[in-house]
């Protein structure tokens, strides 16, 4: 027996919006039952390509949706989320899933006791580089990773540490499982009010270490991920699906270098396509999300810790 589509529907269908609305038209278990934005314009334009109404005011869809994802700006997030989990509505929300952990804990709370579902997009954790991988990941001792991007007006109203670097924040705690005990950083404006670019030291109480650099003022992207563990050494290419995998298989001898080489190309599969079913399934299925709430206000809090001592070294 099929189940009835999830009546759903996308709030913010900017750059990053007009996709989650058309992943949302392509899957069979849902039904975009129309988007929502504040530019008319734009409303209409991406509900003309979808074929579904247009909406400018939110609050016009309560009643009409069991699911939304709010793609709209950072500082819009909670106000939005807040909204339709109060009305007993399911909320997939964009990184960073609110521009203060205040905000992130308030949300939370409302999605428990609402038992409602509150899937945050760090997509990265749907992406098949990182999947394939994650079952060679059993003890991380030494993270290194490097997220580099040309600038771009959007997302700029927060810093490259709410903007880029949590992807990986977020990538990092969910392989280390581990507390965060120590942490330095350093960053600094060069276009916009806040940080541009950013790096940070983080020790967990595993005893692992991650060294994270962000930047959106490069001249060319790059989205690099390594990760040393005992006897291992494992780099991800979060741009283009590449894995590579280094074993020690014994010990040294002379002329003779004990390592066992892996590597592999992953196809560039569509992970938002990815976050938008599985976010449509815990509902469904009535599991939990793969990104919870929990989750994102997790990375929200280290990227507001790193945030804060970047503050510190510039005062």
């Amino acid at each position: 027996m099929s189940q009835t589509p999830l009546k759903c529907a996308v709030v913010g269908v900017g750059y990053l919006g007009r996709f989650h609305a058309q992943k949302y038209s392509a899957l069979p278990q849902a039904e975009l039952i129309g988007v929502c934005d504040l530019n008319e314009g734009q409303a209409k334009k991406v509900a003309d390509e979808l074929s579904v109404p247009y909406f400018t005011d939110p609050s016009t869809l309560i009643g009409q949706v069991q699911a939304v994802t709010i793609a709209s700006t950072t500082r819009s997030h909670f106000e939005l989320a807040k909204l339709f989990l109060e009305n007993g509505v399911h909320v997939n929300v964009e990184k960073p899933m609110t521009a203060t952990v205040e905000e992130g804990q308030k949300l939370v709370d409302i999605a428990k006791t609402k038992n409602l579902k509150l899937q945050v997009g760090h997509i990265e954790r749907f992406n098949p580089a990182l999947i394939a991988a994650q079952e060679k990941l059993k003890t991380p001792l030494f993270i290194e990773c490097h997220r580099l991007a040309p600038f771009n007006p959007r997302g700029n109203d927060v810093s490259v540490v709410l903007d880029l670097m949590i992807h990986d924040l977020d990538v990092i705690l969910s392989l280390v499982q581990s507390e965060p005990v120590a942490v330095s950083a350093v960053g600094t404006k060069v276009l916009t009010q806040s940080p541009d670019i950013a790096n940070a030291r983080v020790e967990f109480a595993s005893g692992a270490v991650a060294n994270i650099t962000a930047s959106r003022v490069s001249t060319e992207p790059q989205r690099k991920f390594r990760v040393f563990q005992d006897s291992q050494y494992l780099s991800i290419d979060f741009g283009n699906g590449q894995v590579r995998l280094m074993t020690k298989t014994g010990e040294m001898q002379e002329n003779h270098l004990p390592i066992e080489k892996e590597e592999w190309n992953l196809e560039k599969g569509d992970a938002l396509k990815v976050e938008t079913e599985a976010f449509i399934n815990s509902i469904l299925n009535d599991q939990p999300c793969l990104v919870t709430g929990e989750d994102g206000l997790a990375a929200l809090k280290l990227a507001d810790l790193i945030n804060q001592k970047i503050d510190e070294r510039r005062i």
